[in-house]
């Protein structure tokens, strides 16, 4: 059962229906992803559909992933070896229906993408399938090497602009749900510079909203991945599940002073070995599958060498490569590398583990729907236990052209058996004047991701989950009860809701499964092999 949130805020701002401007659309997708464009793109063969995005489309998770998309292409591969490994790596925590759902339906939509002019990678004129960690068969299928999400995008994009009926509106603040007295999703309360709040009322709401890696210190998300969809989704009154499983990318740059950019696991793939500051190779002694061993393995394996050797990090060897097929190969990172003057054929890349995809979120079943009626969830917004507690590299592309073609799917369909209508209600929602004292928001931001990393971060234990709690309940007082007239201010609020509540999914669960891993409790436990949900029956 979900657990109740006693400091609860329904709404964010004032929600005035009389003064504020009001679109009205059949189905909203919220997000610009993967998983939002191909919601979109599929809800439109049945009603019309407006796009929302925080950013431009090129702010999205989707257009800076430099991993794969995995499905079954290859002759010596099945379906059964896929479900297999990707329920391995869950650690006993996936559904077994839904990852059957997803892993089926990959080939067809590699196929439609194909059709819809997207240049995967070839060789000898079949597409090219790479070997990741946690996979048993070369299966991860790229765009222009390191640019797979941006292609993936660009192709999605492409097939949104020719689409008359859906409306595209980008940088536009999505600040909460408007839910109606029956749990009814009906649209949007949102913030556009320069224009101010508006309302966009819709028959279906989809949520593509993406991650949380901003809550962290070091992370490879953009800018915008700061949890609001989800803090949106809980202040409605859905339900969340495995908030505790936050999977950190066991590789990504490490340059003092300079942003986390993540160095893809297939160079690992192809023969990339990880040295510590000693020069020497390590994996082996912690997995025998080495450098190919899970994300959650790998990044414990680099934390505990970090700590023995007394360093900020560790190195990946490439100076086996060749330099030219490299920089084809993987031009993002070649490019990369030249700015901090690296030469890959002479010097080891400085790595550290880095927050990078939120496996929890808002709860789904198989169809995408959330306890809220009229609202949906896809991608790395939502819970849909295909991932249990360690996601498979390059699954999460997959999930997002799954979920946001079922979910489109069914949005078009509910919306046309309705009649392209549905009711409004009268609403007013005004929030209470504060009388504390404002902390400062930069500082709260910089010091909650602070206090994530260390507290509750790649390894957890009992008091710094309760301390972190205790800190962000006291900035949550001084935060919280406050109106702010900014998307800066709303993202802190959102980052401090996602926060306590994966603390607290933390501390509950009470033993070390996939990515979630407490040293006061380093053994999986049976008597956890269930999802942890979390949820606010206030109204």
């Amino acid at each position: 059962m979900p657990s109740r949130q006693a400091d609860f805020r329904r709404y964010l701002v004032p929600v005035d229906t009389v003064s504020t401007q009001q679109l009205f659309t059949d189905c909203l997708v919220i997000g610009g992803g993967v998983a939002g464009l191909r919601a979109a793109i599929e809800a439109s063969n049945g009603c019309n559909v407006t796009i929302v995005c925080k950013g431009s489309f090129s702010d999205s998770n989707t257009w800076n992933a430099q991993g794969g998309v995995a499905s079954v292409l290859a002759s010596d591969d099945s379906i059964e070896e896929h479900i297999a490994d990707t329920l391995k790596t869950g650690c006993g925590a996936c559904d077994e229906d839904i990852v059957k759902l997803v892993v089926e339906q990959g080939p067809g939509l590699i196929r439609e993408l194909v059709e819809w002019g997207t240049e995967f990678d070839k060789v000898n004129g079949e597409i090219d399938t790479t070997l990741e960690g946690g996979h048993s068969h070369a299966r991860v299928i790229h765009i222009h090497g390191d640019s797979t999400g941006r292609g993936l995008a660009e192709a999605l994009i492409r097939k949104v602009k020719q689409k008359s009926n859906i409306n595209v509106i980008e940088n536009f603040f999505t600040v909460d749900l408007i839910t109606n007295e029956k749990n009814e999703c009906i649209g949007v309360i949102g913030f556009r510079e320069k224009e101010g709040f508006k309302i966009i009322w819709s028959s279906k709401t989809i949520l593509a909203t993406g991650g949380a890696g901003l809550l962290y210190r070091e992370t490879t998300n953009p800018q915008g991945s700061t949890g609001d969809g989800i803090a949106m989704a809980y202040r409605a009154g859905a339900v969340l599940c495995d908030l505790e499983f936050m999977q950190f990318h066991p590789t990504t740059l490490y340059i003092a002073g300079a942003s986390r950019a993540l160095i893809t696991e297939t160079l690992r793939g192809e023969g990339a070995k990880l040295v510590d500051c000693n020069g020497k190779e390590f994996m082996q002694e912690y997995d025998t599958a080495g450098e190919l061993a899970p994300r959650d393995v790998v990044s414990r394996a680099i934390l505990d060498r970090m700590l023995k050797t007394n360093s900020t990090h560790v190195y990946l060897d490439i100076r086996h490569f060749d330099k030219k097929h490299f920089s084809k190969r993987f031009p993002l990172i070649s490019e990369l590398c030249e700015s901090f003057d690296i030469d890959v054929s002479k010097d080891l890349i400085p790595v550290r583990p880095s927050a990078h995809y939120m496996i929890g979120g808002v709860k789904a079943d198989a169809e995408g729907r959330s306890n809220i009626a009229n609202l949906f969830v896809c991608g790395e917004a939502g819970a849909t236990g295909l991932h249990g507690a360690n996601r498979l590299g390059s699954n999460s592309l997959l999930e997002g052209l799954v979920f946001g073609k079922i979910t489109g799917a069914l949005a078009a369909k509910e919306v046309s058996a309705a009649g392209n209508s549905f009711k409004l209600c009268k609403m007013g929602y005004e929030v209470p004047a504060s009388d504390r004292s404002r902390l400062d928001t930069a500082d709260v931001r910089n010091s909650l991701r602070a206090l994530m990393w260390r507290n509750v971060g790649i390894t957890r234990k009992e008091q710094p989950l309760q301390e972190a709690q205790e800190i962000i309940r006291f900035w949550r007082r001084y935060v919280m009860d406050k109106v702010f007239d900014s998307p800066y201010g709303w993202e802190c609020q959102n980052m401090l809701t996602v926060s306590l509540l994966m603390a607290q999914s933390a501390q509950n669960r009470k033993e070390s499964r996939g990515v979630h891993f407490r040293s006061d409790h380093p053994v999986t436990d049976e008597k956890f092999a269930c999802h942890i949900e979390v949820g606010c029956d206030e109204k």
